[in-house]
């Protein structure tokens, strides 16, 4: 799906990525070829006797700054490890390192989507992982399965969420609590625009892939997995694609949508002129209203996403990263202990979560991959002024556990935005109709990704 690094590019140039708009991708490919397993037949050893250098990759970001401020913590535990953490382009330095084997780190953070194009280069740490699957966000485990094979350390969940603007809803009448399916979003937005002929309060993202993302998500929510089934079928003609896509086609043809593109400087004044005000997005909008807006900072709130039927999900996956061990790395098992201690101790993962110099609120923009991790009252993060007070870490943490189990995406799935992304906009631009997106679509990636595969 959308990498960390173009969305990130999108929001420097804009100059909104603030320490509160940590961003993350999603989705994972499948594969076939077999990694190599690492802590097959023991852990690594965990005494204070461990020794030597690790070098881990990050983004050089402010999620760098955030993990080294993990490092002391960590030496605390295993005072010989000397920890290098480096920032690097990780998509375009990582992939030539697998394949020949040279100048590699001994892990790496990397986003889902691009971790199974490359299954075969890592580690199978499904010996390692066994004592915390329990423990761990089923999605999370689906994403980075190959063939029963986990070939990642599951770090951040991006769970949909829907954010709305308070005081628009309440002057046109609506109550938010009545906002739990797609077809009362609808009536609400209708409301807002025959309050405010000017709105258009459902965002049609503009950009390919962003929008890929988006239309992925709902078919996530409704039937776990997204373009494709566990049998490698594409589900573009299915129930669930249909029903999403005549629900984008309506907000178009009823005028309900803004069409700009995510966080860019005219959504944001759309948003701050209460043009747009109903935002069913992934959970890293959080850094818009809490850093992005200013007439109407304090009136958005969030709350679980609206069902597509009753008592359908009221969550869908936008988002996650993990960390990768390549099976050729010098010093695997302390990139594993190094992992181990920042993702499943409580002591690592609250360092990494909860409010410090880079974030002084705590991490909102992800929640944790632990389930241990996500309990509502014991929060990571803190409540904002700018949504309210709302308890945005319980609404959070319950749709990252209730995102749909059984998700995968093929290793085509980057590619298929020139195909399907490209007719979504042409649906959202009201060029396309719905017969015309799916059947175009599963023509074009038939031949020109799947065929050739």
């Amino acid at each position: 799906m959308l990498s960390l690094t173009s969305r990130r590019d999108v929001l420097r140039g804009l100059g909104v990525l603030t320490a509160g708009s940590l961003l993350a991708a999603c989705g994972v490919p499948t594969g076939s070829d077999k990694p190599a397993a690492l802590g097959s037949s023991a852990a690594p050893s965990a005494g204070a006797d461990v020794r030597g250098q690790v070098t881990l990759w990050m983004r050089d970001d402010d999620l760098l700054k955030v993990f080294r401020t993990v490092v002391p913590a960590f030496n605390a535990r295993y005072p010989n490890v000397k920890v290098d953490l480096k920032g690097v382009d990780i998509n375009t330095k990582l992939p030539p390192a697998l394949i020949s084997g040279a100048g590699l780190p001994d892990g790496s953070f990397w986003e889902d989507d691009q971790i199974g194009q490359h299954g075969e280069h890592l580690y199978d740490l499904t010996a390692l992982m066994a004592k915390y699957r329990d423990d761990t966000i089923q999605f999370k485990l689906d994403v980075l399965t190959q063939g029963g094979r986990l070939v990642g350390v599951p770090w951040d969940t991006d769970p949909g969420l829907l954010y709305y603007n308070d005081a628009v809803l309440s002057g046109a009448g609506v109550d938010p609590a009545s906002l739990t399916g797609y077809d009362a979003l609808l009536d609400a937005a209708r409301a807002i625009k025959a309050k405010n002929p000017k709105a258009r309060p459902i965002p049609l993202e503009q950009d390919d892939t962003l929008g890929m993302m988006w239309y992925t998500m709902f078919l996530n929510q409704q039937q776990g997995h997204g373009l494709v089934d566990p049998s490698g079928n594409l589900t573009l003609d299915g129930e669930a694609s249909r029903r999403a896509l005549t629900w984008i086609k309506t907000v178009v043809d009823e005028g309900l949508g803004a069409r700009q593109k995510f966080a860019s400087t005219a959504q944001i004044t759309m948003l701050d002129e209460q043009i747009i005000s109903l935002v069913p997005w992934a959970i890293w909008f959080i850094f818009i209203p809490q850093s992005g807006l200013k007439k109407t900072t304090g009136q958005w709130r969030v709350a679980n996403l609206p069902a597509w039927t009753q008592g359908g999900a009221r969550s869908g996956l936008m988002g996650g990263s993990s960390f990768v061990i390549p099976a050729k790395a010098k010093n695997p098992e302390l990139a594993w202990l190094f992992y181990e201690f920042a993702v499943y101790d409580p002591e690592g993962y609250r360092k990494v979560f909860s409010k410090n110099s880079v974030y002084p609120t705590g991490l909102n923009t992800v929640v944790p991959s632990v389930k241990s991790a996500l309990d509502p009252a014991k929060p990571l993060v803190e409540r904002l002024p700018q949504l309210g007070g709302v308890d945005n870490w319980a609404i959070s943490t319950k749709a990252a556990l209730d995102i749909p189990a059984g998700y995968t995406a093929p290793t085509w799935y980057g590619q298929a935005a020139k195909y399907l992304g490209a007719n979504l906009q042409r649906l959202m631009d009201g060029k396309m109709s719905v017969d015309e997106v799916i059947s175009r679509s599963t023509a074009d990636i038939k031949k020109n990704l799947i065929d050739r595969n």
